[in-house]
């Protein structure tokens, strides 16, 4: 028997065929229709969160520099206190913060810091994505005397 009549069935296919390549590019697609949305849909609260996360702390580098000092920073010095010292700061035994500049937001906006504060000892606050007091969903108010909501 002869080996030529085997040949066409044993033989590998190579690549793929047109109408394939477009049912995974279709499956693909739809896919990506129904998943995007929902993660985009999600970095607001993202956002949120990491401004919750980096007052809380802010609030404990804040309060490490109280203990030191027997003070928080006063508005004036601001959260720059927690880098480098001011004057009149003896006790001083920062940086309290392990970065050398104070972030942002996730906004790409200052943090808020006064001190004393309306709510509290100090008020540290992110106005959200409006930069604007008040809002809700995106443009929430982060603030350091209450919970994220």
């Amino acid at each position: 028997m002869s080996n030529n009549k085997r040949e066409p069935i044993l033989r590998c296919r190579h690549g793929f065929t047109l109408i394939e390549l477009m049912v995974v590019m279709v499956i693909l697609g739809l896919l990506a229709a129904l998943v995007v949305p929902r993660m985009f849909g999600r970095i607001g609260e993202a956002k949120q969160k990491a401004a919750y996360s980096q007052i809380e702390l802010f609030g404990m580098a804040l309060d490490s520099f109280r203990l030191d000092n027997g003070r928080y920073p006063t508005t004036s010095e601001g959260l720059e206190a927690l880098i480098s010292q001011g004057s009149g700061l003896e006790e001083w035994n920062g940086p309290y913060l392990k970065k050398i500049e104070i972030p942002p937001d996730p906004w790409n906006n200052p943090y808020r810091y006064e001190s004393p504060g309306k709510y509290g000892d100090y008020d540290l606050y992110s106005y959200g994505a409006d930069n604007s007091e008040g809002g809700e969903k995106d443009n929430m108010d982060i603030v350091s005397w209450k919970g994220l909501r």
